[in-house]
């Protein structure tokens, strides 16, 4: 099996159940196997739920919702300790973050405390209850949706939690013709019916032919100089985190493959830039996609990719 056929089976599966951009879903699955968490804000009804469940289905695995309302609890999302009187004990009861995927929808609608909820989760493939460490299935992998700034009852997300997400992706709205198609059909697509498109064995295949992608040091030194003019050309202690640099270099590993290679070039950088640095911008961005900070950070990254030198 190689990686272009495996991605290109990936992708065809998920496209049966969603129809819509498909950058989109390239950066969905690029961020998946660079084992990492996907942030997408849009508009109701633009197929967000649909595209998380296309995914878990064409990665054979589990898929889990979280409605994120302000009366959500952690406990909600990590599960809690009952105590069974049988067993003169306390046992723990999973939440539905265990999962494979996990839909966490509207998640900005939820307090601060109940989106920290995730923080551990995200970063470690862990829950920790009670002095107890329980790991999470993997793949394990957050897709969360974001209302706009201008929604009632909404938190903007922590800095803390929106580093966590490797990519940040728009879906829009489908072009006519695809529209058209899903008129037709009365919008009965049913990413249920989805049958995985690879096994446990070649995913994991799939991942060490990704992570023995070859990047040039001229291209590494590329990707660290975007991330460090980030950190000079934006107000202090606003620029790009470390993080923001790994997460850059594994999903340039892996839009590569998806792009047919087995090597990263410039291009792939600056087509990633935005989607996995912008978020990141703390003192361009409020949280919010669609806001003046977060236009401001696209801007300046865009500014940045203009002035820096590419390899050739």
């Amino acid at each position: 099996m190689s990686a272009t056929s495996a991605i290109t089976r990936i992708i065809q599966t998920i496209e049966k159940a969603y129809m819509g951009n498909r950058n989109a879903v390239e950066f969905a699955v690029c961020t998946f196997l660079s084992e990492g968490h996907l942030l997408i804000e849009d508009t109701p009804g633009v197929g967000k739920t649909t595209l998380a469940k296309a995914m878990a289905a064409a990665f054979g695995g589990s898929f889990s919702r979280i409605q994120f309302t302000s009366d959500l609890l952690p406990a909600d999302i990590l599960g809690i300790s009952i105590w069974k009187g049988e067993k003169d004990t306390f046992e723990f009861q999973k939440g539905p973050v265990f999962a494979n995927v996990v839909l966490a929808d509207e998640i900005n609608r939820a307090s601060p405390k109940t989106q920290s909820a995730l923080l551990e989760a995200m970063s470690e493939r862990q829950v920790s209850q009670e002095g107890q460490a329980y790991q999470l299935p993997a793949p394990f992998m957050v897709i969360a949706t974001q209302n706009a700034s201008d929604s009632f009852g909404t938190y903007p997300l922590p800095e803390s939690q929106l580093d966590r997400f490797t990519m940040r992706i728009h879906l829009g709205y489908a072009p006519p013709d695809v529209e058209k198609q899903l008129v037709r059909a009365g919008g009965n697509l049913h990413p249920e019916s989805v049958t995985a498109a690879v096994s446990t064995s070649e995913l994991n295949a799939l991942k060490d032919e990704i992570e023995q992608t070859h990047m040039d040091d001229s291209v590494l030194e590329y990707l660290m100089t975007i991330v460090a003019k980030t950190r000079s050309m934006s107000s202090p202690n606003s620029g790009s985190s470390p993080r923001g640099s790994i997460a850059l270099y594994k999903c340039a590993k892996a839009f590569a493959r998806i792009q047919g290679r087995d090597y990263v070039l410039s291009d792939d950088i600056q087509k990633l830039t935005v989607p996995v640095l912008a978020h990141r911008l703390s003192g361009r961005s409020d949280g919010i996609y669609s806001g003046e900070q977060m236009q401001s950070a696209k801007g300046l990254l865009k500014q940045i990719l203009q002035s820096s030198k590419a390899p050739i």
